[in-house]
């Protein structure tokens, strides 16, 4: 009899278990990719929020796809922001290894090898095509031979050109290379016609493909005036500086450095600080000249400049600045390059029609977020 009971007892454990998994699945998954990642569990709880309050259809996505990853850290930011919490440590801290993370995502997939040609490239291959001044367009390769056959060019489900208005156009493409990582390369549309009885269009190959970023920080152009200040002797690298300030000119910043534009010849090895601001918020640099470049004839100077120190909240704004307010052609790139990555997660056989793949709607509403802030509505409950 007792032997009974403990089978029962046992196999009630058991459902009870496997009842709790079922329910929990996926925010035990969500835990085990976070503690891998090298998040604290208080971090990861705190993401699971963020996942939810973002409504990601994958919570699990924000530890692999830079388009989530990029939703959930704005999401914070505005939070913070509207609280007043921005400044605090666990906020900062919190950005510091997102933005770290961001980063370490982007990087792995740029040191996979990858494609030199478009000829190796697959029928089916789902396209994002950026044509200048019309926006971002979605494709698929119907054949691949002396040319790219290509389906006629959709946005939204309509084609706002025909076949015959895309021939002689210089177009910009971008796509996800399954297994792989995204790639761009430009190409012009050599002409239009019929493959297998529907309209086309045939685009030039090349063997220049570009894939994401491959810099260990990831730079944006910029136009920003800023105050050099050279450094001799012991000084705090975080104080402000007031005097003897050389004014320059910054052409693109990351959070290990900058471009500086300054008049005269530069000296290189020397110790500066760089003072500017990004909107409002003031940035201080300490760090490095590393090399510098002279132009004699108009007597002016660019100085690569390598940050070795900076607050890590003023290390943010840079980040955020680099990531999220950038130049309308960078963000075309950047959503087209989002799109490609949602054709990936959502390639599926069952997704084809008469017509071919169809458009991924919620891909492309989901890449615009990376964009547009006013699409991100404030939660209705603290994620704090």
């Amino acid at each position: 009899m007792y032997i009974l009971f403990g089978i029962i007892a046992a196999a009630i454990i058991i459902a009870v278990i496997g009842v709790l998994y079922t329910v929990f699945r996926a925010k035990i998954g969500f835990i085990v990719q976070g503690l891998d990642a090298g998040f604290s569990l208080a971090d990861i709880m705190l993401l699971w929020n963020v996942a939810r309050v973002c409504d990601l259809e994958q919570p699990s996505s924000l530890f692999f796809s830079l388009n989530s990853l990029s939703r959930c850290m704005n999401q914070i930011s505005r939070q913070a922001d509207s609280e007043g919490t921005a400044g605090t440590s666990k906020v900062q801290n919190l950005l510091s290894k997102l933005y770290d993370f961001r980063t370490k995502l982007q990087n792995e997939s740029d040191s996979k090898k990858g494609l030199v040609t478009t000829e190796s490239l697959d029928k089916g291959q789902k396209l994002r095509i950026i044509l200048p001044g019309k926006g971002v367009f979605y494709s698929e390769i119907l054949n691949n031979a002396s040319s790219i056959v290509i389906s006629v060019p959709k946005q939204k489900d309509a084609i706002p050109l025909t076949a015959e208005a895309w021939v002689g156009k210089v177009v910009s493409v971008y796509f996800w290379r399954k297994g792989d990582a995204a790639y761009g390369f430009d190409t012009k549309v050599a002409q239009h016609g019929l493959f297998m009885g529907k309209p086309s269009i045939s685009i030039m190959h090349s063997s220049n493909l570009t894939r994401t970023q491959k810099r260990k920080a990831v730079r944006a152009k910029c136009e920003v005036y800023g105050n050099l200040f050279i450094v001799k002797g012991e000084v705090d690298p975080f104080a402000i500086e007031t005097k003897n300030a050389y004014r320059c000119f910054i052409e693109d910043i990351s959070e290990a450095g900058a471009m500086i534009k300054i008049g005269g010849k530069g000296v290189q090895n020397i110790k500066i600080k760089l003072q500017f601001n990004i909107g409002k918020k003031l940035i201080v640099m300490y760090g490095v000249v590393r090399t510098v470049e002279f132009n004699e004839r108009e007597n002016v100077s660019h100085l690569h400049f390598e940050c070795t120190k900076i607050d890590p909240v003023m290390r943010n704004d840079i980040l955020a600045f680099v990531y999220d307010i950038l130049p309308e052609r960078e963000k075309e790139i950047l959503a087209a390059l989002a799109q490609a990555e949602n054709d990936r997660k959502n390639d599926e056989p069952e997704s084809a029609d008469d017509d071919g793949p169809g458009p991924d709607n919620h891909a492309e509403e989901e890449a615009e977020h990376l964009f547009d802030d006013d699409d991100f509505d404030e939660p209705t409950v603290s994620i704090f």
